[in-house]
């Protein structure tokens, strides 16, 4: 189907490039990703271009065209063409052959019509293709889907996901960054040949997941797609349907987890902190009576997520972050400068650690039952605290004294570890208010510690 009573801004960057290609006498079109989030008034970025043309005739007419070309994947017909910092990448029309690796065709041929193209694309959303003078090309039924708001796949659900395991993942990470439900037969196919994902590199799995769990519609789409997810995070299984069987909670963990995913800041950090937070619950459960306890779940979440995130190859510092937040998701801090200046010492003094940890906390406790509420007014009081210490500039790491090594080494401390010791001992002092960070105050305080014995 072809609709001309479409229009779309196209950028003019891709406009040249369509122009220089068809003034060449090859056929181009927008297609994909592009040519959805223009109908879903979506913010664009990337722009794709496929074209009847060779890579080698796109390459020739897109630089005569002021154009500079560089040739980023040729053995599947692409280059990309730039123009005043745009970037759009340009491919030719071809269908793909067998994918014996569950993720790559082993060869492709070049076909001369967009159709056949189109056909080969994962989803139903993404094999449309707009042109500014021929309208809109809809093949697939794309249309029909985006306004149904439902994902569907191009085709057979099953061939299409035992080619590629990771259109799997794009399923999940569509149903989230769109708020599309996944239609039954497609959503059905993720789940039986959710082993394919297996297949797919630890890199790409970590891109896609990055990109759900940021999406404005992540908890519906984790509730969907469990299943699937579970061929590549195992240690979430348990977490479906497993009740807690207390008053604080309302849902089983899993679904409290999506809630947390979803109210957490949207942030990487925040995201994964949320999935992960309570993934050891189920292994700490023990009951007592109708009540289950889930003491030291924090431990057991740590070891499990560890494994998760290193498996996925994600970097160390950013695993140790994690880590930290899910280990002491629920610590007991108190709305109180004194409590929030320690807090933060715990975090070497890590704002943006503390604004996160605070953000989990309220989303934590807006994922349980009402008899939850007062958290949520303990995490909002704790982040008006803790801008109320950055506001007062209030010392809560060793680097904020007033005094320092040289400082502590003059009133006759040795240097080495008792040097440390005096100024953490300093420190604690004026976290708790005991002391003012001054510098004739922090002396004399640390004066009174020697002379008494305390320190070192």
């Amino acid at each position: 189907m072809v609709s001309d009573s479409l229009y779309i801004d196209v950028p003019s960057y891709a406009f040249k490039a369509l122009d220089a290609l068809e003034s060449c006498s090859y056929e181009a079109w927008l297609v994909g990703g592009c040519v959805r989030d223009h109908l879903l008034n979506r913010e664009c970025h990337d722009y794709d271009i496929a074209t009847a043309a060779s890579w080698e005739d796109s390459e020739k007419a897109l630089t005569n065209a002021g154009f500079s070309v560089h040739r980023t994947g040729t053995k599947h017909g692409t280059v990309t063409a730039s123009m005043d910092g745009q970037a759009i990448e340009v491919t030719t029309y071809r269908s793909d052959g067998t994918y014996s690796d569950g993720r790559h065709p082993d060869s492709i041929t070049y076909v001369r019509d967009i159709k056949e193209d189109l056909a080969r694309r994962d989803f139903t959303i993404n094999a449309l293709a707009y042109h500014p003078n021929r309208g809109l090309l809809d093949c697939m039924g794309g249309i029909e889907d985006l306004y149904a708001h439902k994902l569907r796949t191009v085709g057979n659900p099953s061939k299409r996901f035992s080619e590629d395991g990771l259109r799997i993942l794009r399923g999940c990470r569509f149903a989230s960054q769109l708020g599309f439900s996944i239609e039954p037969e497609t959503l059905q196919a993720m789940k039986s040949h959710k082993m394919m994902l297996t297949r797919v590199s630890a890199e790409r799995i970590t891109h896609e997941m990055d990109a759900l769990l940021l999406g404005d519609f992540v908890h519906d789409a984790l509730m969907e797609s469990i299943d699937a997810l579970g061929a590549i995070m195992p240690e979430i299984v348990a977490c479906k349907g497993f009740d807690q069987h207390t008053p604080y909670h309302i849902y089983d963990v899993w679904e409290h987890t999506a809630w947390v995913v979803q109210r957490s800041p949207a942030t990487r950090l925040a995201r994964w902190a949320a999935l992960l937070h309570d993934i050891g619950k189920p292994g700490a459960c023990f009951a007592e009576g109708e009540r289950c306890h889930f003491y030291g779940h924090g431990q057991l979440s740590v070891i499990l997520a560890r494994s998760i995130m290193e498996r996925l190859l994600m970097a160390p510092s950013f695993i140790d972050r994690v880590l930290t937040l899910v280990r002491i998701h629920d610590h007991q801090i108190a709305a109180t400068p004194p409590s929030v200046r320690r807090a933060l010492s715990r975090l070497d003094g890590d704002v943006d650690m503390m604004r996160t940890l605070i953000g989990i906390k309220r989303a934590d406790a807006l994922a349980q039952s009402s008899l939850s509420e007062p958290r949520v007014q303990l995490a909002d009081d704790l982040q008006a605290v803790l801008d109320q210490v950055l506001e007062a500039n209030d010392a809560f790491t060793v680097k904020q004294l007033a005094i320092d090594g040289n400082d502590v080494m003059a009133l006759g401390v040795p240097q080495g570890p008792a040097v440390g010791r005096v100024l953490t001992s300093a420190l604690e002092a004026v976290i708790d208010g005991q002391t003012p960070n001054e510098r004739e105050a922090l002396l004399a305080f640390v004066k009174v510690q020697l002379k008494i014995g305390v320190c070192p």
